[in-house]
């Protein structure tokens, strides 16, 4: 059966291993909401466990909500400029991000206005680079509880935790911090690199049967 996921921020390592051993259906007709990984991601620095968190502009309607697909990104602060330069200085030691530099800084140069847009073209680009085949299927109405599709959505939530057994992976700040679980899958990427794709085909995710 299909899944039912929202398209995420560089999903984390435990939605992008859901991605890739399912097919799945983006839910793009929900309402946002505030305090998930529709606009954050969690990153590994010298500092630790670092969120990068992307700037919108809160205009809602009558009842002060406003669709997913509707959320316009707050480009007049630079926070695309800021999210590379964190990005360089956090992972310009691992072993792969030389080698997937030029694939993923078009990303923060180029302007975009939704943010479901660039959401989704962030999760193209890391298919691209795990050379993984990405097809899924797009909402077509809000359902609260569908019924021809199973439904991962929660895995929004990035208040909420799943109960993972997370494969160990060499981690640039390993040492300093220990191992950082679910961060961005960009973190296992810079990481691992062409490694990552079987990371995530075997990773386990029996909660989704609980």
């Amino acid at each position: 059966m299909d899944l039912l996921l929202h398209p995420t921020y560089f999903p984390n390592i435990i939605t992008y291993a859901t991605i890739v051993q399912h097919n799945v259906i983006w839910e793009v007709c929900d309402n946002y909401q505030k305090q998930t990984y529709r606009n954050r991601a969690y990153i590994c620095t010298d500092q630790g466990r670092f969120m990068l968190n992307i700037p919108i502009k809160h205009v809602g309607g009558l009842q002060g909500r406003q669709k997913y697909k509707d959320v316009r990104l707050e480009n007049d602060y630079k926070w695309q400029r800021q999210h590379w330069r964190t990005l360089q200085t956090a992972y310009r030691t691992s072993p792969f991000f030389e080698y997937y530099e030029d694939d993923l800084e078009p990303l923060f140069m180029r302007k975009y206005d939704y943010l479901l847009d660039f959401n989704l073209k962030t999760i193209e680009i890391i298919a691209d680079c795990l050379q993984f085949n990405l097809n899924a299927g797009y909402s077509k109405v809000y359902e609260l509880q569908p019924q021809q599709v199973r439904d991962a959505r929660y895995l929004v939530d990035a208040k909420k935790s799943v109960g993972i057994k997370q494969k160990l992976y060499m981690q640039v700040f390993k040492e300093r911090h220990g191992f950082i679980e679910n961060c961005s899958v960009l973190d296992l990427l810079f990481n691992e690199g062409t490694a990552s794709i079987d990371y995530l085909m075997t990773q386990n995710l029996d909660f989704l049967n609980a």
